[in-house]
């Protein structure tokens, strides 16, 4: 009886849902609500715990969850016909100017509702500092459990992270499935958002310095320069591994620490800010496209053009033929060299835009962009089944584990794990997820499975 057991795909999904709910329980924290539904809570209990001839101050910490509980609460209280209502939004002097208010105009106090520990020290003084207020209530929301990592910002966080990362590590695929490797694109990634910045600040100090007077053109412009740049780059590593044949591990290291020398040297070493470029400058990560943010678009379509290339197209099935048997696919016509050129090319393109795409969403360009990017994008790479030692690999599998990555950078985040022990963490599952390549390059698995599968009587 000969069973054939197939994970693809399906277990990485089930892999990154997994990890979800596994991050969802571990965070899962005691937090003081802010949210609509707990501003009608505590306006309940005012309606009928508070007389309605006592002034009622709901006070709230500005850009904050607490200031949307303090505006819902005090809307709620009026639309029920509680008039008596002071709202203090911003620090906690703001509410003491609230409680100087209702003393001066010789008012009685009835609660002080909040939510959050801004405000906190002003309210536990209130009867020492404001004789005239020695009966009143502090209401606050029921504190309740809720995982920090389960939230809709939490996720819009992982994405913005996972785009730079799924985007680049696209053309790392294609290069990991020629049996090569790209090193170098962590330092492209940031020669590119040095280059690109550097471009624009320069085209806007030509035209006058003044950034607001910069057209699109010159935004895009820019991005075109440092895409190109970085995309030649990589067409220089493509030329020295496909016909110097030099190990790509080598060619790739030198190229890298030759981009991350040219990205420390573009505008002097020094940190393109945002008061340097326009405003347009924030549009490619921050825009939207007929409601659907550029990131997600950018996302979409390019996973969408590399499948139908890698599967529809010949030399997409030219790259695969590459990295099964480079000598047997020579022999069978297929322009081995070209195929080289173009995947190192792809890749330092992708990087070129994954820069781009970096510095918009900080509205700025430093020389540290980029740095260790390469690691997780080889280990999204590799996590979504991509083999290290070539000839096999989908896009898809690849955009499954670079948001596998971005899952577990977020959640380790919120679990307080320092930088080295992500590092180790990280390091840890791409020698795993080789050493399980490795096991089914040999057939291992197959051989376990037949051991463990008992023989049927004939």
């Amino acid at each position: 009886m000969n069973l054939k057991i197939k994970f693809g795909d399906y277990g990485m999904i089930l892999v990154l849902i997994v990890l979800i709910l596994l991050f969802s329980l571990l965070t899962v924290k005691e937090v003081a609500p802010s949210g609509k539904r707990s501003a009608g809570d505590v306006a309940e209990r005012i309606m009928r715990e508070i007389p309605s001839d006592k002034a009622v101050v709901v006070y709230g910490k500005d850009k904050t969850d607490f200031e949307t509980f303090a505006r819902s609460l005090a809307q709620r209280l009026k639309t029920e016909g509680r008039n008596n209502v002071r709202l203090a939004i911003g620090a906690p002097r703001n509410l003491r100017v609230r409680l100087n208010e209702l003393r001066d105009e010789g008012r009685s106090l009835g609660a002080i509702a909040t939510a959050g520990p801004a405000g906190m020290e002003v309210i536990q003084a209130v009867p020492e500092k404001y004789p005239e207020f020695q009966e009143f209530e502090v209401l606050t929301p029921e504190p309740r459990k809720k995982s920090t990592f389960f939230t809709v910002d939490n996720f819009k966080n992982v994405t913005q992270r996972v785009v730079v990362i799924a985007i680049v590590a696209i053309g790392m695929t294609m290069v990991i499935i020629t049996a090569g490797i790209d090193l170098s694109v962590g330092s492209l990634v940031g020669l590119s958002a040095m280059v690109g910045a550097w471009f624009i600040k320069e085209r806007v100090i030509a035209a006058g310095g003044d950034p607001t007077a910069a057209g699109d053109f010159t935004v895009y412009s820019g991005f075109a320069v440092a895409i190109l740049c970085a995309g030649l780059i990589g067409l220089f590593s493509g030329v020295l591994v496909a016909y110097c044949k030099v190990a790509p591990f080598i060619v790739t290291l030198g190229v890298m620490m030759i981009a991350r020398g040219m990205a420390e040297q573009a505008n002097g070493g020094f940190t393109v800010s945002d008061t340097q470029l326009p405003a347009a400058f924030r549009e490619l990560n921050h825009g939207t496209l007929i409601g659907i943010p550029n990131t997600v678009a950018l996302l979409v379509l390019f996973y969408i053009a590399a499948h139908i290339f890698m599967s529809k197209t010949k030399y997409g099935r030219y790259i695969y033929a590459v990295g099964g048997n480079m000598e047997a696919a020579r022999l069978s016509g297929v322009p081995v060299a070209g195929i080289i050129l173009l995947v190192y090319t792809v890749c330092g393109l992708l990087a070129g835009l994954g820069g781009c795409l970096e510095a918009s969403r900080v509205n700025a360009a430093t020389t540290v962009m980029g740095t260790g990017l390469e690691l997780e994008v080889i280990a999204a790479v590799v996590v979504g089944g991509t083999s290290l030692f070539g000839g096999s690999g989908r896009v898809f599998g690849t955009l499954i584990g670079a948001f596998i990555i971005g899952v577990m950078r977020s959640g380790m985040n919120q679990l307080n794990f320092k930088d080295p022990v992500q590092d180790m963490v990280l390091g840890a599952i791409i020698i795993i997820a080789v050493l399980l390549d490795r096991a089914r390059q040999v057939g291992f698995w197959e051989r376990v499975l037949r051991r463990s599968t008992p023989k049927l009587a004939s």
